[in-house]
């Protein structure tokens, strides 16, 4: 570590920080005990280069989930990329979406370049803003098309889409919604696909799982009504509900449920996107073409801020077939969708992933680590599976591989813990699905390489033999 704060800056960024800052998914008790005794320092990440980052301790550690929520994919500490964002902002910092900048055109040619059958690239600030955009979209489509019936957005149980209110209507996460409704009308949810699961699903089939689970949407489709239904929302793999890869089969016919009843598709990218499952994007890997796509997180790595919802031209279209109704455009804007720096750090992002052939490095270490982790489910009986996708993986802990019991999420949190202690960041599903917070989150940068793999399996392997014995 070599930055410029000294140990007595230091003191008084934690204790600034203690008096003022609110952290995210934290509870500031631990900080702020009366009991002096018992009261920690909140953690201070002061640098970071690749894979590691130091905190205010100077404590070297591995982040084995990039920045800790799947951001950071090509690594910290790249230079270009902030020398762009810099020259650009000494350029031109910003000006609103009325406009276009040179940065968001370029940036949106090279997107689309990535994305077949894509066309149309809205650019706001957040993963969050980017899917309330694509609602909108719908909700507007509904009322130019439908005299404003087929309204409702469809999503899946587990999977999570934002923490705004509107996404949190779209969010299949229980306990991330517990005491922040009511939540508005029209957002209906419609079961998970992981198949580890099955057996907690009526009717679940041994063959074929993912045709039936599939199936299982057409169901809500069918009750709802397909005349009211606008679009269905999904992850190509859930993120924080638990890592689940898609069965055989499943978005396949996801697609052709969609066409039959006229439903847009909306893939939620913010977290598979540019890069992290080993193709540019996760759905990608299923052959199948969405209408509308959002996506946030990887798309500058972290560098700046910047989402995107991107859609067909058959979507755009929709709003400018009538230009003499005042109404028939998007009236929509996202004021920070006009800063130039996200753009622009995101098209030195998207060169480093192909100069670097980061893709192939995602796929080659994606099934290393998978490997690993299987071999530390053969000596660790407490995995019941593991799965993922490229750089993008998880473990299930089970008190039982029988009846498949989940672990408390307490002891699976110890397992964190013991990790950090060792210097190495891993993720945990975390107070989203009740009862079942009890998946390991693996998702480092996509330069990682074997030695990197080999020290976060080493970390886990020891976490989990000191907790469960």
């Amino acid at each position: 570590m070599d930055g410029n704060f000294n140990e007595n800056d230091l003191s008084r960024v934690v204790e600034a920080d203690r008096a003022h800052v609110w952290h995210h998914l934290s509870q500031h008790k631990q900080y702020m005990n009366d009991d002096k005794s018992a009261q920690v320092d909140p953690r201070i990440i002061v640098e970071g280069k690749g894979l590691r980052v130091w905190d205010q301790r100077g404590k070297e550690h591995i982040d084995a989930v990039a920045g800790g929520v799947w951001t950071v994919n090509v690594g910290y500490g790249r230079e270009r990329i902030a020398n762009a964002v810099r020259d650009q902002l000494v350029k031109l910092n910003f000006f609103g979406g009325t406009a276009g900048s040179i940065p968001g055109s370029i940036f949106s040619e090279m997107l689309i370049d990535k994305m077949p059958g894509m066309t149309r690239v809205y650019y706001a600030s957040s993963g969050s803003e980017a899917n309330e955009k694509g609602f909108k979209m719908v909700r507007q489509i509904a009322h130019k098309r439908y005299g404003g019936k087929k309204n409702k957005v469809l999503y899946r149980d587990r999977d999570y889409h934002g923490g705004t209110i509107g996404t949190m209507a779209a969010g299949g996460q229980d306990e991330r919604n517990a005491q922040y409704g009511p939540f508005p009308d029209g957002f209906i949810r419609v079961p998970h696909c992981l198949e580890y699961r099955k057996h907690e699903q009526d009717g679940a089939p041994d063959a074929n799982y993912g045709v039936w689970a599939a199936n299982q949407i057409e169901e809500v489709i069918l009750r709802e009504g397909p005349d009211t239904v606008g679009s269905l929302c999904l992850e190509p793999v859930t993120a924080g509900g638990g890592v689940i890869t898609p069965p055989t089969g499943y978005w396949e016919r996801v697609r052709e449920i969609c066409d039959k009843y006229d439903i847009l598709l909306h893939i939620d990218e913010v977290v598979c996107g540019v890069g992290r499952t080993g193709t540019w994007f996760g759905y990608q890997h299923y052959g199948i073409q969405p209408d509308i796509v959002t996506m946030a997180k990887g798309v500058a790595s972290g560098y700046a801020a910047i989402s995107c919802c991107v859609t067909t031209e058959k979507v755009f279209d929709m709003f400018k077939d009538d230009a003499t109704d005042h109404l028939n455009y998007f009236r929509d804007i996202s004021t920070f969708g006009g800063c130039t720096a996200g753009p622009a750090a995101a098209i030195e992002n998207m060169r480093i992933i192909e100069e670097e052939d980061l893709l192939a490095n995602t796929i080659a270490m994606g099934d290393y680590m998978l490997d690993q982790l299987a071999a530390l489910q053969d000596k660790h009986a407490v995995i019941g599976q593991v799965r993922g996708k490229g750089l993008f993986l998880g473990a299930e802990l089970v008190e039982d591989r029988i009846t498949k019991e989940p672990i408390h999420e307490k002891i699976v949190g110890q397992v964190v813990a013991d990790c950090m202690s060792q210097g190495v960041i891993i993720g945990a599903t975390n107070r989203s699905v009740p009862g079942k917070n009890n998946t390991l989150c693996f998702s480092p940068a996509l330069i990682a390489t074997k030695d990197d793999i080999n020290q976060i399996v080493s970390a886990v392997d020891g976490a989990l033999g000191r907790v469960f014995g």
